[in-house]
This record gives C-alpha cells, structure tokens and sequence, in this order.
C-alpha cells in the first residue's frame, strides 16, 4: 500500500508553494512523523512530515507547486532495512499519547490522538500529556491549538535553553495609532502626474561634479549689504545657478529640449524652473525669458514666488511651461541627490549643501566650501557626453565667477 505524500492547504489565499529542500531522498525509509521535506509559501515556511512509516519515492524534485499536487509515496508495506540508522521522531516523553479506547475504531487513523511536530513540543513545554489534550485537528489529530487550550496537570519550569518569552501587558502601551486621510489638491495631483510620467516615459540617468564656492560667497560678502540697500532683495546664490545655467544651456541647447511625438523640440529661450517649498509641497514656478535677466531680476522672481508659496497662492499658470528645472535640496540639508526631471522637460540642476572639506588646491591641501551638483537627463535626446559638459560649463563659471560677467 502507498500513501501519497500531497501539498496541504496553508490558508484562504495560498494556492501554491515551492519546495526549499527534501530532508531524505527516494529510498530512504521514513518513520511516521519524521520530516521529509521544507515547503515556503508567501506567507510562511513549514515542514511536511511522514503520514506512515515506509519507504519514500519522490516524483517532485524541486520548483513549485499547489496545493494538492502529490510530491512524492510511502510505500507502507516494505519492511524497515535490518540495521538501518533511521529512528523515529523524538517526541518528548510527556507527550507520547495513550492508545485511544472510546474512539470506534472505524473512526481511527494514524493521526487520531497523536500530536503535530509543533503540537509535541508544546506539549513538552507545557508539561502536559496526549491524556489531557482532545485533538481537534484532521482524523483527531492533536494541533498546536489545541496544547494551547490545554490545563497542564503539573507545571515544570521551562529549560534554560527555551526561555519562556515575555508579556507585554498591553495596559502600559501608550501612545496614539490614529490615521488621518486628506484629499490631493488639484496642484498637487499635476505635480504628482508630471513626476510619474517622467519616470515611466524618460530613460533617467544622474551625472554628478563639485564645485568650490569659495569666488561666490566671497563676492556675496563683499557686496550682499550694497547689492540689497540698491535693489532691495537679498544677494543668494540661485541668481548665480540661474545665470550660470542659462550659459550652460546656450552652449548645450539639447539639455534645453524637449521630446515630442518622435521629434526632439528645442528652445531657443531658457524658462528656468525653481523648486520652491509650500504650504502645498515641493511646488516649481517657472522664470520665464531668465537667459535675459540680470541679477536683480531674478532675485525679486525668486522672492516674488517664495512670497506666493508661503501664503498658498502659487497657481497652475505661475508653474506651467518650464524648459529647465533647478531644485536646491541643500536649504533642507540635503548632501546629495538624484532629483527627478520635471516632465516634459528633460534635464533639472540639483544643488546641495556647502560643507567645508579638504581640497587640493595648487598642490596644497586647503579647507574649501565644497557644494556637489547631480544633473538628471534624459538619455533618449541627451548623451552622456553632453551632460557632462554641461555640467562643466555651470562648474567653471560658478567657481570663477567674472566669466558670468563678461560672457565667456
């Protein structure tokens, strides 16, 4: 006689399991009980054990398989090898069962109250026999469940090697577990639209450089106090990103393109993108004509829509359009990044934060204000040559400044 050795159904929503490993190999003979193989669902691993002793014959391997499928026969009528090494499951002695004597014996199986692997250790733990525990399980068989429900008739003191773990008495549990909902402005689902179209429709990639800010917070100190008391805006340092970014783009028009419908659309204006926190979010109010602008101009543009961001009032208009993005992470700390391109554009400028770290400089070692800048592109339109240099141009003319001045 052959038992089949058949997949069990291991919850509501698993239909199918794979096989980590078999414990024994076709010919081996198997003790009831004893561990045959390791099945692992999506929700948790388990041993499939012997039903009856016998010789094993496995007709499934490896891979995976669903629930019912036959992995394998016990071959319940071979005799046990003389002088085989195979002994049987070690069940604890406390939880080794009595034979069963009010049960009609039509209604016995191997199983009948005879204790799961799981169920045998428990029991061993909990001190308690096959006498005080009623099995609930298939055939009568004893589950961990129902160890669980059981009284046991003496307590022992649980081995030092299985300490008993820890209540947490759930009276002292402070703390609040509320979740709030808020409905996605309208703004917000563009911007959030924009972003996603970006990243399913865009082959990205980030290129990366540092630039020495030394020349601009140099410049900045010795003429921030004039440059303020004449315009009446602060001298930042986005007014020199945006300038040298505008050189940048003239000299590497595809980082200013656009794709459209199979054809690359360039623009020979630069309508800068400014990442700019709100009440609302990360919000990106364009500059528009910015290759045209002076210091000043952008300045009071930039002031004019942090104002706007601050009281909630950056619309879809103030947003829409944009060739280029630049978005500056280093306000909120930020070391490095790989910023998202803002769709449909193609390119977006990240700065970060200034840190003094040690430079070479003229074959001496000297403490620099280092910022490191990543530009993301899209590679369909944009190589990584052009990026490259394009990152470049904006390090040159960040680091020394007066070209920004005189055009070169």
């Amino acid at each position: 006689m052959k038992k089949e050795i058949i997949v069990p159904a291991a919850g509501e929503s698993v239909t199918e399991a794979d096989i980590v490993e078999w414990k024994k190999a076709s010919g081996d003979y198997v003790e009831m009980d004893e561990a045959l193989l390791e099945l692992e669902t999506d929700k948790a691993s388990m041993d499939l054990t012997a039903e009856a002793a016998g010789v094993l014959e496995i007709t499934i391997e490896d891979g995976t398989v669903n629930v019912g499928d036959v992995l394998g026969t016990i071959d319940t009528s071979a005799e046990k090898p003389a002088g085989s090494e195979a002994s049987p499951a070690v069940v604890p002695e406390a939880a080794v069962p009595a034979a069963p004597t009010s049960t009609p014996a039509a209604t016995h199986s191997y199983a009948t109250g005879h204790p799961s692997p799981a169920a045998a250790k428990e029991m061993a733990q909990k001190g308690v026999s096959a006498n005080d525990v009623q099995g609930s399980g298939k055939d009568g068989r004893i589950t961990k469940s129902d160890v669980a429900a059981a009284q046991p008739a003496e307590k022992e003191a649980p081995a030092k090697s299985s300490p008993t773990p820890v209540e947490v008495d759930a009276s002292r549990v402070t703390g609040t577990r509320e979740v709030r909902r808020e409905k996605m402005s309208r703004l917000r689902k563009t911007v959030a639209q924009r972003l996603v179209n970006a990243q399913h429709t865009q082959a990205l990639l980030t290129t990366f450089n540092e630039v020495d800010m030394t020349e601009i917070m140099e410049i900045r100190k010795k003429y921030k106090d004039q440059f303020k008391e004449k315009n009446g805006v602060n001298l930042g340092f986005m007014s020199f990103f945006t300038k040298a970014v505008c050189e940048a783009l003239r000299i590497h028009p595809v980082m200013n393109a656009s794709v459209d419908d199979g054809e690359i659309v360039y623009h020979d204006y630069a309508d800068i993108g400014i990442a700019v926190a709100s009440q609302k979010g990360l919000v990106v109010p364009v500059i528009r004509n910015a290759e045209s602008m002076g210091f000043k101009e952008i300045e009071q543009s930039i002031l004019n829509y942090a104002l706007k961001a601050r009281d909630g009032n950056i619309g879809l208009d103030d947003m829409e359009g944009g060739t280029f993005t630049i978005t500056n992470g280093g306000t909120f700390g930020s070391m490095l990044s790989t910023p998202i391109v803002n769709f449909p554009q193609s390119a977006i400028l990240g700065m970060h934060n200034i840190v003094q770290r040690p430079m070479a400089v003229n074959g001496e070692v000297k403490i620099r204000p280092i910022m490191y800048l990543a530009v993301s592109y899209d590679h369909r339109i944009i190589d990584g040559s052009d990026a490259v240099r394009f990152l470049v141009e904006i390090k040159n003319r960040l680091e020394d400044p007066t070209r920004l001045l005189i055009d070169i």
